[in-house]
């Protein structure tokens, strides 16, 4: 078998034709900035999310960068990410002029609220917790220890699309939510794509100032903005993909069931076990072993793609570095490996999938230990 990580061409045909209708209704329609598609994306996501409105923008990276300049966030000022994230959380805040603190993570890779709490309060005007892989950070307490010292939250939702803590969605419950809806995401557009939840309709209406110059409405520039908006063609391939959402999620969590169930009695591997929780929207199946690279590179071997999210922490970078040790998230970063789970793989390919690691881990003549 030839299993890649992720191959978009496998978008089922009747999809793929209903997105070809929708991209030829739009040509002849000939409106492809703004125009009643984004705004009924826009609506639709708010739906979904039971939120009161939504803005769209260009990609996720944006939209973390106009939720900083939305709370007047620059020089001088401080913001907490976790160390183990993708580049855009710590990119956006260096753009803007404000200082990087990083935090570390706890065994799942999320932000260690415990650490957080810990750090000196002077300056410190926002928390961006990244709800990675799908799972949802532990927001209740972050936003009631955020609401008593003063500190704004803007959720990194890029990975979370659809989560849920209680009765209220990943990106509902810090002061902006964004989101990502990058082609490799739960919902994935066949390009660039993005969006901003504000609680405060004041900042909300400002963010769609902000994704389009500055302006209320045509040549009325009333703020510094940027060209932030999404293509009218995406909102519209959204419209279609959001329609299969929940059926891909219900079938993401049947394939991560048969990883679970086929490599659990591998002492050597930590499997993500909290993914088939109905809060948790599976973007990723991660598993952790001392033995990553060397299990990759027998899976390729043999026609089995996979990923490492993330191979170096964000501190280490060139552009961020700062010196200091965050062991949780180093030892993520060395040890984690995402294996292919996507809605277009088959039952078949997970268990020959399964089957070579379980092989692999047998001829191992080495315990290791995980934890």
């Amino acid at each position: 078998m030839n299993i890649p990580f992720l191959d978009l061409k496998r978008i089922p045909v009747g999809i793929q034709n209903e997105l070809v209708r929708t991209f030829r209704r739009m040509l002849e329609e000939g409106v492809f900035s703004g125009g009643k598609e984004v705004n009924l994306f826009e609506n639709n996501i708010a739906s979904y999310l039971n939120i009161p409105d939504f803005v769209s923008c260009s990609n996720g990276t944006d939209a973390l960068e106009i939720a900083l300049r939305l709370l007047n966030i620059g020089p001088g000022d401080k913001v907490a990410v976790p160390a183990l994230t993708w580049v855009s959380t710590a990119e956006v805040v260096k753009l803007t002029g404000a200082e990087l603190v990083f935090v570390d993570t706890d065994q799942d890779g999320l932000i260690d609220l415990d650490k957080l709490i810990e750090l000196p309060l002077d300056h410190l005007k926002a928390v961006i917790p990244v709800h990675l892989y799908g799972q949802i950070a532990a927001m209740e307490k972050l936003c009631k220890w955020s609401k008593e010292k003063g500190i704004k939250v803007i959720e990194d939702a890029a990975q979370s699309f659809g989560a849920k803590l209680g009765n209220k969605a990943s990106g509902a419950w810090g002061d902006i939510g964004c989101f990502s809806f990058y082609p490799t995401k739960n919902l994935g557009a066949l390009g660039e794509a993005g969006g901003i939840f504000c609680k405060d309709e004041e900042l909300m209406l400002r963010a769609r100032q902000m994704i389009n110059h500055g302006q209320s409405y045509r040549d009325k520039h009333e703020i510094l903005g940027k060209n932030a908006r999404i293509d009218s063609i995406q909102a519209a391939f959204l419209n279609v993909m959001l329609n299969y959402f929940d059926q891909w999620q219900i079938q993401r969590k049947e394939l991560a069931k048969i990883y679970l169930e086929e490599l659990s009695e591998i002492k050597a591997l930590k499997l993500p076990l909290n993914c088939l929780q109905s809060q948790h929207s599976l973007h990723l199946f991660t598993l952790q072993t001392p033995l990553r690279d060397e299990l990759r590179a027998i899976l390729l071997e043999n026609g089995i793609g996979t990923a490492v999210h993330y191979p170096q922490i964000i501190p280490k970078m060139k552009p961020y570095h700062d010196g200091k040790s965050y062991p949780n998230a180093q030892k993520i970063s060395q040890q984690t490996l995402s294996l292919p789970l996507n809605p277009f793989l088959t039952k078949k390919e997970v268990l020959y999938i399964s089957r070579f690691i379980r092989e692999f881990f047998k001829n191992q003549k080495t315990s290791f230990a995980i934890l």
